[in-house]
């Protein structure tokens, strides 16, 4: 159990994220330390909607049998939901809209991000989680949206 949390502790440090995030869930998967975490974060920019991210964490037993000390698996979910009154503020209106939570999956290459668009013909946010690596592009995402109806989204229609 000691090697565990201390295995925990140093992966946590490794991987720290840059956004604000709670873990709100940790299920071991195996004997082998591997964990499944899920963290909570808010739209840094947008009050009112919170976003819960699923996401694979090697254990130390794991990282020694296998061998690769430093990166993690960058598969993720998330789901994303109104959880107060929504406020939109000043955010990115473009198609490739703007990262919202970063967190790193290896020690310099990967991350994972979560990048919030603004979809204004259906007046919804679109979050989506994926993987961001310097050398391989990879095709593992996740999508969750929120609508906007009702809300004060502070744009002109």
């Amino acid at each position: 159990m000691l090697r565990k949390k201390l295995a925990a502790t140093l992966v946590c440090a490794t991987f720290a994220t840059s956004a604000a995030a709670e873990v709100v869930g940790n299920i071991d998967v195996d004997w082998l330390g591997n964990d499944i975490l899920i963290e909570a974060f808010e739209d840094p920019k947008v009050p009112g909607v919170t976003c819960h991210v699923a996401y694979f964490e090697r254990g130390l037993f794991d990282r020694l049998q296998k061998g690769n000390w430093f990166e993690d698996p960058s598969n993720t979910s998330i789901a994303c939901r109104q959880t107060g009154p929504i406020s939109v503020g000043d955010i990115d209106l473009s198609r490739e809209g703007e990262t919202v939570f970063s967190e790193r999956r290896s020690i310099i290459w990967k991350s994972i991000r979560i990048t919030r668009i603004m979809d204004q013909e259906h007046d919804t946010l679109v979050y989506l989680s994926h993987a961001r690596d310097v050398q391989n592009g990879s095709a593992k995402m996740s999508i969750s949206t929120v609508p906007l109806y009702g809300a004060d989204n502070g744009q002109q229609n």
